[in-house]
This record gives structure tokens, C-alpha cells and sequence, in this order.
């Protein structure tokens, strides 16, 4: 079984369009999407989705920008929420299905969850018996939805041991090894997810362990649901095994099949732009920055891993970049330049589309990022969003 470590390593495949892109047209720090690339990514899962005969959802808990929510909709077959209010957002924005996942829902919450999706997942039977009024209430009133369990497979396959939904006393998902036959009564589906940015084979071996402890009860269920973390638009990912495993499901088992992808709609798509702030020695040189690890790329402290940047020199001085917070803690890494930067320097991180914007805090007052959208195809550029002082005061009291 493979064994989790405590380091992540950046999956950037390279700087692509952003090479050429001018970084002084933007306001800093800002995001910077390339609907180009995104196009990309939502092309190559639609075709998978397709050749899969498999619905593809987008993962909002990963990528929300939901300016490009029509576009989204032109390729995708919905989108799946963490809970009320990523559910909202879901049927404000997006259209086609949408599956509502959380580990426990509020009671209060509950029945809005349950008019807006199309599917809820529940992470316990318990949770299921525990609501059984509440949606019995909200059939009687009209409201069509199915019912979903999380299992937790037992295989470990998640890099980071934080970041592995079948981690020991995981919070995620039922246990498959407790699962009995009266857990499944109302149960329409169920649902697993167990990867973290990785390939197929890692789904491949969990599935080929779980398949033969659930194939008795896939017989009485209308749909799978095989979660996210699969980094099925990047270069190396094996489509071709995922198109035949899904598909292969779904024609043994009779049931829909679906997977849920994140960051693979926005893997590559988008940079954070910032400006070097201050330079000065100790013990090494070190650079402040107006990008924040902790408030703008928190999974550079919490996975951790160092993001690549924009540009990097292959020879050179080497600086240690932080942020402006007072956290010691608020290092992005050390980095190369062909020569010192200065005051007004211009910088981007690659690979910050997806998690990162979700992620960003106002810790300390620190602003947020700008959020501007460029097409590398046609050079148009605009910014969709500016955060301002009232965004960082309207949040407190």
C-alpha cells in the first residue's frame, strides 16, 4: 500500500502561454486566468466524459470562477457543492447537475441542500436515519433528488498524509469493511474519493480493491460517483485507462458513473502576479513580497510545497520571498534571479488557478488578489473582480 509523505511536489506543467504574457497589465497581486487554457482542460474532459459514457462534474471547492460558469456548462454535466452555500452558488451560476457533498449537514441547512441538488451524499448511514423526516418532508413538497453514501475504501494512495481521505481515523467516508446491506436502504448511489492531484493508476488500484467488497450492492444502486483528485488534463494522465475503466463500470454494473475533477479544469490555466515590496540581508538575501503564502497560497504552508515561478533563473542570486503578514512563518520559498530585483519587481507563481483563489484570506488586513481573465489565443485581458478595504471590514464586526 502506498505510504503518504509529508512534502508535496508542484505539478506546474511550465509557464505555456503565460511566457509571453506582460505582467505590469495587471493590477498586483492578481490572479491571472487563461480562458484559453481552460477551454483546453474542459474540452479534453468532455471528451473523456463522452468516450467514458461517464458524467463530469467540476469540483467547486477547487475552481469557482464562476464568471466562466456559461462556458463551463457548454462542456461539463454540472458541478458538485460542499454544502449550502457552494450549492447556491451552484444554481445562481451554473445549470446542469448538481451533487451536494459534506461530511455533516446542519439540520437548518438541510432542506435547502435538498430542493437545490440533484443528488446529496451523505458521509454516514447515520446521517441518512438521522434526516429521514427532513427528506421525506421534502419529497412530500415536490422535491426530486437522490440519495448518496461516502465510502471510504481503506486504500491509501493521497502523497500527503493530511491530504488522504483514507488516512488513519479519517473523517471521510463511511468504512467500506463496516458497510452492511441495511445501510443501503434509500441509498440511490454511492460515493468515493481517495486521490489528491494524481494519475489514473492510483484509481485503478483502488477501484480493483474495492470493486469485489461493493459488487453485490451495485446491483440495487443507479449511479457511482468516483470523487476528484484525478489530474486527468495533465499531459501524462492515462485517459485512454480511465475512458475504458468508467466505461467498463458503467457496462458490467448497469449504473451511471460519474468523477468529479477540480483542478483539472484550471491545471496550468492561471498565475498569481505580484511585486517585490522590500530587499535586504540576513544571513541570506530575502525579498518581501505583496503575495501572501499564508493569505493567497495557503498549500504552500499547509501541504507544503514550494510553487513554481514564473521565469525562474537557472543561475543567479537567490532570494527567500515572503509575504507581508507578521506570520515568521509566511515564506514561499527561495528563488533564483540573473540579477537582484528591486523595489517594484515583478513576479507570478504558476499553477494558482485552482484551490489558491478559493483559499485567499484577509489575515492581517493584507488585501485580496485582483482576479483578471486573459485569453491567450486573442490577448483580450480584463479584470473581472477588484477586492477593496470594504471586502476586509464587511467580514468583521
Amino acid at each position: 500500500m502506498h505510504t503518504p509523505s509529508d512534502a508535496m511536489e508542484t505539478r506546474a506543467g511550465g509557464p505555456g502561454a503565460f511566457a509571453r504574457f506582460d505582467l505590469n497589465r495587471v493590477p498586483s497581486p492578481a490572479f491571472v486566468v487563461d480562458e484559453a487554457a481552460i477551454l483546453r482542460n474542459l474540452a479534453l474532459l468532455k471528451d473523456v466524459g463522452a468516450r467514458g459514457n461517464a458524467r463530469v462534474l467540476l469540483a467547486l471547492k477547487a475552481f469557482s470562477m464562476w464568471s466562466l460558469a456559461d462556458l463551463v456548462g457548454e462542456y461539463l454535466d454540472g458541478v458538485c457543492a460542499s454544502g449550502l452555500w457552494e450549492a447556491r452558488l451552484a444554481r445562481e451560476f451554473y445549470r446542469g447537475h448538481l451533487t451536494t457533498y459534506s461530511p455533516a449537514y446542519k439540520a437548518g441547512d438541510l432542506s435547502e441542500i435538498l430542493r437545490l441538488s440533484d443528488s446529496v451524499i451523505f458521509n454516514t448511514p447515520a446521517q441518512i436515519a438521522r434526516f429521514a423526516d427532513l427528506i421525506a418532508e421534502a419529497r412530500a413538497a415536490g422535491e426530486t433528488f437522490d440519495i448518496g453514501l461516502r465510502l471510504n475504501p481503506e486504500q491509501s494512495e493521497a502523497e500527503v498524509a493530511k491530504y488522504d481521505p483514507c488516512q488513519f481515523g479519517s473523517r471521510l467516508g463511511y468504512p467500506v469493511s463496516q458497510l452492511r446491506p441495511e445501510h443501503l436502504q434509500g441509498v440511490d448511489g454511492l460515493h468515493l474519493h481517495a486521490l489528491c492531484e494524481q494519475g489514473f493508476e492510483p484509481l485503478q488500484r483502488i477501484w480493483a480493491s474495492l470493486e469485489p467488497k461493493i459488487e453485490g450492492a451495485l446491483a440495487s444502486l443507479k449511479w457511482l460517483n468516483l470523487g476528484g483528485g484525478h489530474h486527468v488534463t495533465r499531459a501524462d494522465y492515462d485517459r485512454e485507462g480511465l475512458i475504458a475503466l468508467l466505461r467498463g463500470i458503467g457496462e458490467r454494473h448497469g449504473i451511471e458513473v460519474y468523477i468529479e475533477p477540480g483542478e483539472a479544469i484550471a491545471l496550468d490555466a492561471g498565475i498569481l502576479v505580484g511585486e517585490v515590496l522590500d530587499t535586504f540581508e540576513n544571513s541570506l538575501p530575502v525579498a518581501i513580497t505583496d503575495i501572501s503564502a499564508t493569505c493567497h497560497m495557503p498549500d504552500v504552508i499547509e501541504a507544503p510545497y514550494r510553487p513554481a515561478m514564473l521565469g525562474e533563473a537557472d543561475e543567479g542570486v537567490t532570494f527567500r520571498l515572503g509575504g507581508p503578514s507578521c506570520l515568521a512563518g509566511d515564506i514561499i520559498g527561495d528563488y533564483r534571479f540573473a540579477s537582484p530585483p528591486t523595489p517594484g519587481t515583478r513576479i507570478a507563481f504558476l499553477d494558482q488557478a485552482h484551490y489558491s483563489m478559493v483559499k485567499t484570506t484577509t489575515f492581517n488586513g493584507v488585501p485580496l488578489p485582483a482576479i483578471a481573465l486573459w485569453n491567450s489565443d486573442t490577448d483580450a485581458l480584463r479584470v473581472v473582480r477588484r477586492f477593496d478595504y470594504p471586502d476586509f471590514r464587511d467580514r468583521l464586526s
